[in-house]
């Protein structure tokens, strides 16, 4: 079956990867916005972001000559969020950049995990490139990072 995204692919192995990871066990990932449940005091979200205008933006271009294959870009939305009913802001913010950096240790390229950047085959390379804090004391203290995960694939 010919395929003219990575997208799905990539989303799926970012949230396969992102369950898997020890430092992460407690943290509830969410594929998309959450629905109902946000009593879990820790959350990353996939594919979205308080006012992101997408949930993924992707750009594509043939890669050379013959148009034969495509080079695909895109920007995976993302969002980590640590609240409590306390008012340790300090605590909260520290929290969720503890938390997007366990993400950005999975892209990494290790001697154990060469192929960590690449989300489980599906794509050339995948990174976090930027960040967006937010902060509320609505209920207790809250911090959000919106972040975003950049990949490249050839289709």
């Amino acid at each position: 079956m010919a395929t003219t995204s990575r997208v799905p692919a990539a989303v799926d192995a970012l949230l396969a990867i992102l369950r898997a990871l020890p430092a992460l066990e407690e943290v509830r990932i969410v594929d998309g916005p959450e629905s109902v449940n946000l009593t879990d005091r820790h959350r990353i979200h996939v594919g979205w972001a308080p006012n992101a205008e997408s949930a993924v933006s992707l750009q594509q271009e043939w890669n050379g000559a013959g148009a034969r294959t495509r080079d695909e870009m895109f920007a995976i939305s993302c969002y980590a969020e640590s609240r409590g009913g306390d008012k340790d802001m300090s605590f909260r913010r520290a929290k969720v950049f503890e938390l997007v950096a366990a993400v950005e240790q999975a892209l990494r390229a290790t001697n154990g995990a060469p192929e960590a950047p690449t989300l489980n085959g599906t794509v050339l390379w995948a990174e976090v490139t930027a960040g967006d804090l937010s902060q509320s004391m609505t209920e207790g203290a809250g911090a959000g990072l919106a972040f975003t995960v950049a990949c490249r694939a050839r289709i």
